[in-house]
């Protein structure tokens, strides 16, 4: 597996290069400082996973990854993203990113990477948790119209994507812990989903 790195602290991108290497299985393909570095370097090289920051000086890495997208729609990129980006974000959400991981959390950063490689999106607890802030808690229902869900299942979607558990959930809509899992269940057989962490991700797609 090859990866691309590209943040403009050289500092972080020796660290994760080192982190990288110490696993058999992943390449760094090379290392890029900017924006403009990343485009030209994932062009060039075209890894499998492109490692990169969103904040950077010039072209920042959402700019970076709309170019990329636009050139290369199967590009599997994993932005590092610390809590100062909130405004960035629900952008990078938007424009087709596969995953999010914290710069601090340099312990998921491999298996971060090889559950992009396969295939997986990848959104830490974290992250997910933070979007409905981001989105000021604001849903517009229009967008699940195309859906076969009934309103009481949009509101336990809803309720999932805020990040509360079960229990709080059947608290919150005076249903027993037990319905509210019946409930998920079927919800996620519906619309052919893994988990939680996609159902969250397809709240805020389809807002």
């Amino acid at each position: 597996m090859r990866v691309l790195i590209v943040d403009d602290d050289r500092l972080v991108t020796s660290s994760l290069k080192m982190i990288l290497e110490s696993d058999g299985e992943i390449e760094v393909a090379g290392i890029g400082n900017s924006g403009k570095q990343a485009v030209d370097l994932y062009l060039a090289s075209k890894p499998d996973v492109l490692l990169m920051d969103i904040r950077m000086d010039g072209m920042t890495g959402i700019e970076a990854a709309k170019i990329i997208l636009g050139k290369d729609d199967g590009a599997k990129i994993l932005f590092l993203t610390t809590f100062s980006d909130d405004e960035y974000i629900v952008e990078a959400f938007r424009i087709g990113a596969k995953g999010y991981i914290l710069k601090q959390n340099y312990e998921s950063i491999i298996p971060s990477v090889k559950a992009v490689f396969m295939g997986q999106r990848v959104f830490g607890d974290e992250i997910i948790a933070r979007i409905p802030v981001l989105m000021n808690d604001n849903v517009s229902r229009h967008g699940m119209n195309n859906f076969d869900l009934s309103e009481k299942e949009i509101d336990i979607i809803t309720q999932v994507a805020n990040g509360l558990s079960n229990k709080e959930i059947a608290e919150k809509l005076f249903l027993s812990e037990g319905t509210v899992r019946n409930y998920i269940s079927v919800i996620l057989e519906k619309l052919n989903l893994r988990d939680r962490t996609q159902l969250a991700i397809f709240y805020y797609k389809n807002m």
